[in-house]
Parts: structure tokens; C-alpha cells; sequence
């Protein structure tokens, strides 16, 4: 691909217990319908010549804003009973970053992130912290309850009961149906979103947002929210998003290998990222993926579990949705 004037994108939803024979028809056709919306808020930026940081934002604001997926809106709970987000964000043209953790209260913490990264002297936020300057910034707060979902509770009760824990007390907020419980999946620990792309002027970015895990407990903090970890974006080598199991790609600083090998042993995108993953995470016992989208607007995926939710697309050529392996 010519790097001049082109653009790049790439999304994931999530990776995991993700197969055909699990989703039916209904629950595939929801999840790339899904994906496709995500995708195209940032191609709609991208094709005005908007930047790769706004790009980002508008992929993952979709995503979490969908109850489909472990961030935002449909988060997962923690043993106490509570939706703790994490998020994060990189500049690839300043090496700018931002981060949250542990917010319960700002409806999309990508752009929390995005205002720690530009409006605060500061690389991350946690907590209630993090919740007073989001109201400073005057982003949208909601209660608690938006983020809730009924089958979410029961997977935390299902978690708790088989771990020997106490169950907190149902909110009274899940009185009541959930429209889409028969179209989500629970593709198991490992349910993130994140975005990466490439701008026409040659930039790169670097989104991701979750709920963490179910049962997490002690104000549990997993890679979504590590600037080297689970999100990394750098002019001289790629933009990465990762979605997994957190610790590990923590304990392999993933994101941030992956761009060091590209930048420092003059590996493709594809070869960094298949090593990654299917060696150190690997070797960590871990599973996961990521999404990579290099300088030159090359885009790569790699991941070692049953199927990632990612689509992506460029400036010369349509966009793709998967979610299988045998999609590759």
C-alpha cells in the first residue's frame, strides 16, 4: 500500500470462546452488524481527512455505547457488584497518552482518556479522581445502573457461586427484561474493545476500553488501561490495541513489544504481532489477540484464542468483518 494520502482502521470487540458452532445466525449477524457500525464512525472521519485520534474515539464510543460488548454499556461485574471501566489512548505523532481505571460513572471512558491525554498534565486517573475531572471536563455522567445487564449479573452469580464467594444483594436497577440477553455471547475473560488507525496525514493511534472481568475483585486493573500493555501508538512503527487475558499481556509489556519489534528488528506488523502473541503470550499461558495498524497503513491481526470480533478497512479496499478463526 502507498503511504501517501492513505488511511487505515482497524476495530476489535473482544477476543475469546468465539466459534461457529457456539453463535447461532442471529447472534453472528448481530455481532457484525455491530462491528460494521463501529467501524464505519471511523471511516466516516478518516474519509473527511479527520484525524487517526478522533477515528479511534468515534470506533470505541460506538462500542461501548453497544451492550453486545464487555465495555461501557454491558460491562461486566465486580464480586462487590459494581461496573469498573478502564480505558485508554495513545498519540502516535507526540507519544501523548491517557488512561483511566476503575470509573463507574462517565459513560464513555475513551474520551475521559483522550481528556487526561490533552487537558490534564497527568498519564492516568483512577477512581473517584478520575470521576471529579471528568466532571470538570464536562463529560456525560450517567448512574451506575446505564452500565448494567441482567445476564451479566448472572454470570457474576455463576462466577461467585463456583469460587465459594458471597453474593452482593441484585441491584434494584435489573428489575425488569433485557431486550437483547438472547442475541449477546459470552465469549469467556477476555471481552475488550479497541481501535487503531493510520490518517491521511500519516498519523497513528490507539484505543481500548473494558469492563475487565467478571468477579474481579480488590480494585482490580487489568491491560486495557496500561499504556504498553493493552494499547500502544507510535509514528515510527505501528498503533496497537489488545484484548486478553490482562495480567499476562501486562507481564509481556504486548503492545509495546510488538512496535519494538517493528521499529527495532525491521519486522512486518504481521510478524510482530503473530510472535507476540503466539509466542510470549503463549508462553505465558495466555490467550488473546490484537489489532495492528503500521505507518505505511498496512493493518495486521493476530490472536491465539477460538475467534476475536475485529473488522477492518482502508482507503483502498472495502471493509472486512470477522469473527472466526477460519476467517483469516
Amino acid at each position: 500500500m502507498s503511504a501517501r494520502r492513505t488511511w487505515a482502521i482497524a476495530i476489535h470487540g473482544g477476543a475469546g470462546v468465539i466459534r461457529r458452532d457456539i453463535l447461532d445466525p442471529a447472534q453472528d449477524s448481530a455481532y457484525r452488524g455491530a462491528l460494521r457500525r463501529a467501524i464505519d464512525a471511523g471511516i466516516a472521519i478518516l474519509t473527511a481527512e479527520g484525524s487517526a485520534l478522533d477515528a479511534v474515539v468515534a470506533s470505541v464510543r460506538v462500542l461501548e455505547d453497544d451492550s453486545l460488548f464487555n465495555a461501557g454499556r454491558g460491562a461486566v461485574f465486580t464480586s462487590e457488584g459494581r461496573v469498573e471501566l478502564d480505558a485508554s489512548i495513545m498519540d502516535g505523532a507526540s507519544l501523548g497518552a491517557g488512561a483511566v481505571a476503575g470509573v463507574t460513572t462517565v459513560r464513555n471512558p475513551i474520551s475521559l482518556a483522550r481528556r487526561v491525554m490533552t487537558h490534564s498534565p497527568h498519564v492516568m486517573l483512577i477512581g473517584s479522581g478520575a470521576e471529579r475531572f471528568a466532571a470538570e471536563q464536562g463529560l456525560e455522567q450517567v448512574d451506575p445502573s446505564w452500565f448494567f445487564s441482567v445476564r451479566r449479573w448472572r454470570s457474576l452469580e455463576t462466577y461467585l457461586r463456583a469460587s465459594k464467594l458471597p453474593i452482593p444483594p441484585r441491584p434494584a436497577a435489573l428489575d425488569g427484561s433485557d431486550p437483547i440477553e438472547q442475541l449477546v455471547h459470552d465469549e469467556g475473560k477476555k471481552g475488550t474493545v479497541g481501535a487503531v488507525a493510520r490518517d491521511v496525514h500519516g498519523n497513528l493511534a490507539a484505543a481500548t476500553s473494558t469492563g475487565g472481568i467478571t468477579g474481579k475483585r480488590w480494585g482490580r486493573v487489568g491491560d486495557s488501561a496500561i499504556i504498553g500493555a493493552g494499547t500502544y501508538a507510535s509514528n515510527a512503527a505501528c498503533a496497537v490495541s489488545a484484548t486478553g487475558d490482562g495480567e499476562v499481556f501486562i507481564r509481556a509489556a504486548a503492545a509495546r513489544e510488538i512496535a519494538s519489534l517493528v521499529e527495532h528488528r525491521g519486522m512486518s506488523i504481521q510478524e510482530a504481532a503473530d510472535i507476540v502473541i503466539h509466542q510470549r503470550i503463549a508462553a505465558l499461558k495466555g490467550e488473546g489477540g490484537v489489532i495492528v495498524v503500521g505507518r505505511d497503513g498496512s493493518g495486521a491481526w493476530s490472536f491465539n484464542s477460538d475467534g476475536m470480533y475485529r473488522a477492518r478497512a482502508t482507503s483502498e479496499g472495502g471493509v472486512e468483518v470477522a469473527l472466526y478463526k477460519d476467517e483469516d
